[in-house]
């Protein structure tokens, strides 16, 4: 199948399905809509995770340093009152079985990221701010991208205030991580930046980029869904070729919803896999 023929098959389908893919620090091989906004879902967790790396870095935050695991934050927009997290809307009990003690806040980032825990990610954006994360989407060379507020913050959702990301800049943010590995990047050292990409590579949440490479295949993923919204992006390392930058999303109205658009971008991570010697 050739982009094309990729293109005009994800024409078919009701709503907006952008993409990203290239090689890192190169120009893309092949994009669709990649500068459309769509609802950021947890794929703005990986700058809230950089971000609490380059604090760390910066001397500013102890990543095992234990820090209160509680469930009030305060809001993104000025005045209204503190907020929560529903047990019901999150992904990872680990977390929530920490809730009136302690966690450090190296393991409520990996609980973050590799079971896109909202607890986790709130915490850690309560610490880092959200300036923080502002400035490595900035750094990454992102254009649209907005982190706005913290999940289930619907006080600020009702103002307006939100979180959106494109194809394009979600794959300049893993590209920079990735190349950051084995040079001294944008967003932190090399060690910093290996460590992400770590945490990355331990995604537990397969359905979908993951789901369209052979088995073993070495991704370092963060993944997003909510009802119509579904997103993957990350840094494939094939054994054979040069390793890839893949960013998908689909702001959809599919007939078996999450499902359908889990196998629309597998069908798509699969495309750019059989393709990846000649991107």
């Amino acid at each position: 199948m050739s982009w094309d023929d990729l293109d005009a098959h994800l024409d078919t389908v009701p709503g907006t399905v952008s993409a990203y893919v290239g090689r890192l620090d190169a120009p893309p091989a092949w994009t669709r809509h990649a500068r459309a906004g769509h609802y950021a879902a947890s794929t703005m967790k990986v700058a809230v995770l950089a971000a609490l790396y380059r604090a760390a870095e910066a001397g500013t935050l102890d990543l095992d340093a234990d820090v209160p695991v509680v469930n009030e934050f305060d809001s993104a927009q000025p005045g209204a009152p503190r907020f929560s997290c529903a047990p019901h809307y999150d992904n990872d009990d680990a977390v929530w079985d920490r809730l009136g003690g302690t966690a450090s806040l190296r393991w409520l980032a990996e609980r973050m990221i590799v079971r896109s825990s909202n607890l986790a990610t709130n915490l850690v954006i309560g610490h880092v701010g959200l300036p923080a994360v502002a400035e490595v989407w900035s750094l990454a060379g992102a254009r649209d991208s907005v982190t706005g507020r913290g999940i289930e913050d619907f006080a600020a959702r009702d103002v307006g205030i939100t979180n959106t990301v494109t194809a394009a800049d979600l794959a300049a943010l893993l590209g920079a991580l990735a190349g950051g590995a084995t040079t001294p990047g944008r967003l932190a050292s090399p060690a910093g930046c290996a460590a992400m990409l770590d945490v990355l590579l331990a995604q537990e949440h397969r359905e979908d980029l993951a789901a369209g490479l052979p088995e073993g295949t070495r991704i370092a993923l963060k993944n997003g869904w909510v009802r119509g919204v579904r997103h993957g992006a990350g840094v494939v390392l094939p054994d054979d070729a040069p390793p890839y930058v893949i960013a998908v999303c689909t702001t959809t109205d599919l007939d078996d919803g999450d499902d359908d658009a889990c196998r629309l971008i597998a069908r798509v991570s699969a495309r750019v896999w059989d393709d990846r010697h000649r991107l």
